[in-house]
């Protein structure tokens, strides 16, 4: 471990960076000493090929500065958990139980309801299955019931014919992926996560948080209101009905029930190290850290485009593959084009895996930015990496 940066911050950036990082570290350690605009805590990691290259944590894990953000620091990284679901997903099409191109009922036939018999697992991954949130009346505290949850989507109308446009599953991405999972395998999506991959790959995310790990979790600082006027939006419209079906609360993954509920779409606890060390699997093959969890060519329909356009919810051009989001110049300019994929959370978290350079990126940080894709320090520090020499000239052999 490196010696700790003199940043001028009474709780300095520590943990490790290998030759040709450095300007990255130094970006991050401003980051993380110039005030409220910028970050409280955060970790930052790259691995390259499986393996870190760096490997940082700084600041306050509390608005009063009183504790300081360290190694095994968790924080709660809102829609970067989706990558995390979107793997389980992936490892059992890697095994033969799911298959993308088969209908979501194939394994839950109640979700055929209302005319949904259609709707593939590769919609749903992509976020085309015309069911991006539950129908009123619902709130946050329902979400905690994760099979009666999922049975009520099985029974709801889509809110666009599916598989025509993406719509963005805000809260509801991992109850329908979970429900797959347990049908398939007779456990919970957060069990079924910390048995074949977080232990494999010794790493410490966690989807359903266990309450002796509550003494390392940062909480989230809140961000301000989501940029959307919902006076102004159509009630029947499918970013109004998204963004209210439930209402989004980020003081909500504070709570003791939401650490505890595993919520596979928003519920995530990890940091930066524990998110690229997990998603290097995307970036490396399949492989991260020595184990093989994924065969190559499983990997390679990440990358395969499923739907392009103006997404129903988010209102701005995506393009989505099997789980992950492709590159977006308009909306994300700092993600490197290619064979990359992405996805980020509520706040400015985010995780960018490169496979034509082996690299993945992840940043989590405690104090949310304004918007939902991406923020401020993110776009700074991956514009940087990206362009760095240590990783301008590799490409995948």
């Amino acid at each position: 471990m490196s010696a700790p940066l003199d940043t001028g911050a009474a709780a300095p950036v520590q943990g490790r960076c290998d030759p040709g990082f450095e300007p990255l570290q130094d970006l991050f350690a401003k980051c993380l000493a110039q005030g409220p605009d910028q970050d409280l805590g955060a970790s930052l990691a790259v691995y390259v090929e499986g393996e870190p290259v760096l490997d940082l944590w700084g600041g306050w894990c509390d608005e009063a500065q009183t504790c300081p953000w360290a190694a095994d620091t968790l924080v709660n990284v809102w829609s970067t958990t989706k990558t995390m679901t979107s793997l389980a997903a992936l490892l059992l099409i890697d095994r033969g139980v799911l298959d993308p191109s088969l209908p979501v009922a194939h394994w839950w036939r109640e979700f055929a309801a209302a005319g949904k018999g259609g709707v593939t697992l590769a919609q749903m991954m992509s976020h085309a299955s015309g069911v991006s949130g539950w129908d009123a009346p619902i709130v946050l505290d329902h979400l905690y019931d994760q099979e009666a949850a999922a049975a009520r989507l099985a029974a709801q109308a889509p809110w666009w014919p599916p598989g025509s446009a993406t719509g963005y599953h805000a809260l509801n991405y991992g109850h329908l992926i979970g429900e797959l999972v347990r049908r398939c395998t007779g456990q919970t999506l957060g069990r079924f996560f910390a048995q074949e991959i977080a232990a494999p790959l010794k790493a410490d995310f966690h989807i359903g948080l266990a309450d002796a790990d509550f003494r390392r979790v940062s909480p989230v600082m809140v961000p301000p209101p989501l940029p959307f006027d919902f006076g102004t939006l159509d009630p029947a419209s499918v970013m109004f009905k998204t963004f209210t079906g439930p209402l989004p609360d980020a003081a909500a993954a504070n709570t003791v029930a939401w650490r505890r509920a595993g919520i596979g779409a928003a519920g995530g606890h990890g940091n930066a190290r524990s998110v690229a060390q997990i998603q290097s699997v995307i970036a490396n093959g399949g492989r991260s850290g020595g184990v093989q969890l994924l065969r190559p060519q499983t990997v390679a329909r990440v990358f395969e485009p499923q739907h392009q356009g103006i997404d129903l919810v988010l209102g701005v051009p995506l393009a989505m593959g099997l789980g992950w989001a492709l590159p977006a110049p308009e909306v994300v300019p700092y993600v490197p084009t290619g064979r990359v994929c992405f996805w980020g959370g509520w706040g400015g978290s985010m995780v960018i895996n490169d496979a034509e350079r082996r690299v993945t990126l992840a940043y989590i940080m405690n104090r949310m930015a304004p918007g939902i894709i991406g923020g401020p320090v993110i776009a700074q520090l991956a514009a940087l990496a990206f362009g760095l020499p240590a990783l301008a000239t590799r490409r995948a052999s």
